[in-house]
């Protein structure tokens, strides 16, 4: 009687998380990151993928968790060390298992952000952006977390791949950043993708801590609308439903000519909203792009990810790094918004709210929406929301261009 118990003891999962204690933390980390998810509602359509392929990579005997490849594309199969790219589909799927068949075929392949990124587009309007283009040029200087951390991560011992990797948090785009480290430092992709997920998923808590340091409530009540009043802007668009056709087309073609390797994740972007825009003769493609398409390539690429942060892959000094260095780009991309709009208003009579350097990087559309919010709490009548995307909207724009060129560089 007591074999049979003993071996039913070792049938389940809990003789394998008593001998290894760690299994607790990473369910600790995937329920923080549900109840984010679901109760705070932060980014809960990747939030909640990501947490629960955490969960499910770390249940020991499920052989949910995703194997590392190493630089080489070498894994452990059955006590063999095999190339993961030489292997046949069924051997992954039988050997390997489910998630990692998705994750090496769909996403370490960088099929999957692009094809985000074609949704994104379909979802977005380039209107707030085109009508105030000459705020668009905060997206780029929200840029600076990115290669600020950059530097000081090679500083701290990171390569200049894994350092441009971890940069690339600051852009906050969770797909750009997965794109970039598929690219350069694969090995890395679990706890960077996690960094990225949360802090944008910490957007409402970043930015107003953020804008406290460096805004006066002068800066932060200052009214665009009435901005416009005083001073008028001398250009008017006669025909905006005509540049939202051509932007995606011209965009496009410039960004191939000058930064190719920004071509996935830019080419997709656009793709996407061109066929948004065209109207009714592409409406099938639309539905297809902002909706089926985009949702289930979401939830393979939150599970997968997910899975990639087994103990062995998270819990070292590494990924502390990773999380330290993640805040640390965030918190200068906002900084570097603010900043550029405070140099800005030394110049010109017509002043600019700092809110909208602040939504500089690429969380779209919360970054604005946190912004607004910040605004009427100084000023009711402050609504900043549209002059807010349109910083925000190019900062998704600026974070790809990033992205290509540090691959282009490094990779």
């Amino acid at each position: 009687m007591e074999d049979i118990l003993e071996r039913l003891y070792d049938m389940t999962a809990f003789s394998n998380i008593a001998a290894d204690p760690r299994f607790l933390i990473m369910y600790a980390i995937a329920f923080v990151l549900l109840y984010l998810g679901i109760k705070k509602q932060y980014e809960p359509l990747l939030l909640v993928p990501i947490a629960f392929g955490v969960l499910l990579a770390n249940f020991p005997g499920g052989d949910m968790g995703v194997v590392q490849a190493d630089e080489n594309g070498m894994v452990m199969v059955n006590g063999v060390m095999k190339n993961i790219w030489e292997m046949p589909l069924h051997e992954i799927a039988h050997d390997l298992g489910l998630m990692n068949f998705i994750y090496y075929m769909l996403i370490k392949t960088g099929f999957l952000p692009p094809i985000i990124f074609m949704g994104v587009g379909a979802l977005t309007d380039f209107g707030p952006m085109l009508r105030n283009l000459r705020l668009s040029i905060f997206g780029a200087a929200a840029q600076l977390g990115i290669f600020a951390v950059l530097l000081v991560s090679i500083l701290m011992g990171f390569t200049p791949k894994e350092a441009a990797s971890l940069g690339i948090i600051g852009g906050a785009d969770g797909p750009t950043a997965i794109f970039t480290t598929i690219k350069l430092a694969p090995h890395l992709l679990g706890p960077i993708a996690i960094a990225a997920y949360s802090y944008m998923a910490l957007v409402p808590v970043i930015v107003p801590l953020v804008v406290r340091i460096w805004c006066t409530k002068k800066e932060l009540s200052i009214n665009m609308k009435e901005q416009e009043k005083k001073y008028p802007s001398k250009t008017e668009i006669k025909n905006l439903r005509v540049l939202k056709i051509i932007f995606p087309i011209a965009c496009t073609t410039i960004v191939a000519l000058f930064v190719p390797s920004a071509v996935p994740l830019i080419g997709m972007l656009m793709f996407g909203n061109l066929v948004k825009e065209i109207g009714s003769n592409t409406s099938r493609l639309f539905d297809a792009a902002s909706n089926s398409i985009m949702n289930a390539a979401t939830i393979f690429l939150g599970i997968s990810v997910g899975a990639t942060m087994t103990t062995d892959a998270f819990l070292n000094w590494t990924t502390i790094g990773i999380v330290i260095g993640g805040f640390l780009a965030f918190a200068l991309s906002i900084s570097g918004g603010i900043l550029f709009v405070k140099v800005v208003n030394l110049f010109t009579k017509k002043k600019i709210n700092p809110l909208i350097g602040a939504t500089g990087l690429s969380a779209v559309p919360m970054a604005s929406r946190v912004a607004n919010e910040i605004a009427l709490k100084y000023d009711p009548k402050n609504h900043v929301l549209q002059y807010c995307m349109a910083s925000n909207i190019s900062g998704v724009i600026g974070s790809a261009v990033a992205a290509g060129v540090l691959i282009s560089f490094l990779g």
